[in-house]
């Protein structure tokens, strides 16, 4: 493990420095290009040398991507994520937010589950509907990880950055247990699993979760209130996420929402004034931002060392093309309901379905998923599929939001 830890830190310096001497591209997209193009050289190379091209697949494919995003950073970026959210701007966006997180996931697992089957079908790959089902629902949340980054530099106007931003915190955790609920039915067979058992087992992950974070966030608050030395709160901070994400596991709840919450209580402006001195709240915001930082660099360089590792069979790549289109509808669809619900009660800037079908980025919890399944559920077709549509959305959209934003808003560049 240390091993692994030492060379991925190295390679996100060394390919963090190549990015901001010479690309200057956003931090998660740079790191991404950057490592896929080092591969593909390691594979030329091979060519020459198997040795060369051996020696970085038996590095990667020793790496549990799925346990490393799922059971590891995850919780420390959606809790940094979280901890530095505006509350009031997102409570005042609460309904479109919990819309899109929710009602929004469930819509585009099906339309894309549906449209999956029906392109596999023609390209001659059937598959049980129970399988693209299951890549509908890894591939409909938007990555927190890939879209906080971004969106600092893009210049999307605050009130419809906080949509996208307090969606994709809330809609991963929806989008894991829509998943692990589809995985228990393609497990166990679609006829031993009642609705009943569902839906208690979503209300069970989710309700959980959301409780779970408020009495935790609640409890690292009055520890942080009976004392002033900010090395201890940072500790403290620091426990509430590893030792909450592992009860969240413990207890079946959902480890995602219960960070989430938790990371909104610590962050929210009455906490911080009563917990926290000035000292400490620089203190805690800044380690915060050094491990979210951290974490998401180590993730984009270890997200562009997959592709030695994905299937690149013909038809699965032609898969993974034609679903791009499929996603960005199927993403359009669900955020259309919200905007044509609420546009009479809330104040949409323009374009709002637009931008927010772009901004909805994929990334690293997709292709963690993705990993999770097992092999008879077509994991390499759904693996290369969803390493497609992860790598279109960071790098072609995620390049491409902020001259859409300043396009469709008309808003000058800085």
């Amino acid at each position: 493990m240390l091993t692994i830890a030492t060379v991925l830190t190295v390679l996100a310096a060394l390919f963090g420095y190549l990015n901001a001497r010479y690309l200057k591209l956003p931090l998660a997209i740079g790191l991404m290009v950057i490592s896929i193009v080092f591969s593909l050289i390691i594979l030329a190379l091979g060519v020459i040398n198997p040795e060369i091209s051996a020696m970085e697949y038996g590095f990667v494919s020793q790496i549990d991507f799925g346990d490393f995003v799922l059971n590891g950073i995850l919780s420390f970026i959606l809790f940094a994520g979280a901890l530095h959210v505006d509350f009031k701007a997102l409570k005042s966006q609460s309904a479109p937010i919990m819309i899109l997180a929710t009602l929004g996931v469930l819509i585009s697992t099906f339309v894309i589950g549906t449209a999956a089957w029906g392109i596999l079908k023609v390209i001659g790959i059937p598959v049980p509907y129970i399988y693209t089902l299951l890549f509908g629902a890894l591939i409909s949340p938007t990555d927190p990880i890939a879209v906080l980054g971004i969106l600092k530099q893009a210049g999307v106007p605050k009130q419809l950055e906080i949509k996208i931003v307090g969606e994709s915190l809330f809609n991963d955790g929806i989008g894991v247990v829509v998943f692990a609920t589809l995985l228990g039915i393609a497990r166990i067979g679609q006829g031993n699993i009642e609705a009943g058992d569902i839906g208690l087992l979503f209300v069970k992950e989710v309700g959980g979760g959301i409780v779970l974070g408020l009495v935790l966030g609640f409890i690292a608050w009055r520890l942080m209130c009976s004392i002033d030395s900010y090395e201890v709160e940072v500790i403290i901070t620091l426990a509430l996420v590893m030792g909450g994400f592992w009860m969240a596991g413990k207890l079946h709840f959902s480890g995602p929402l219960t960070m989430v919450i938790a990371g909104l209580m610590i962050g929210h402006e009455r906490f911080r004034t009563t917990a926290m001195s000035e000292v400490t709240e620089t203190y805690v915001d800044k380690f915060w931002e050094l491990i979210d930082m951290l974490l998401n660099a180590v993730l984009f360089v270890l997200i562009g060392l997959e592709i030695v590792i994905i299937d690149w069979e013909g038809r699965y790549l032609l898969f993974g093309l034609l679903a791009i289109p499929v996603i960005l509808a199927a993403r359009w669809a669900a955020v259309w309901i919200p905007v044509a619900l609420l546009h009479k009660r809330l104040d949409f800037v323009p374009h709002t379905s637009l931008v927010l079908t772009w901004g909805g980025l994929r990334g690293g919890i997709s292709i963690a998923l993705a990993l999770s399944l097992a092999e008879y559920m077509e994991r390499d077709l759904i693996l290369t599929a969803t390493y497609v549509v992860v790598v279109f959305s960071i790098v072609i959209q995620g390049l491409t939001l902020e001259k859409l934003v300043r396009r469709l808003l008309k808003t000058p560049v800085a």
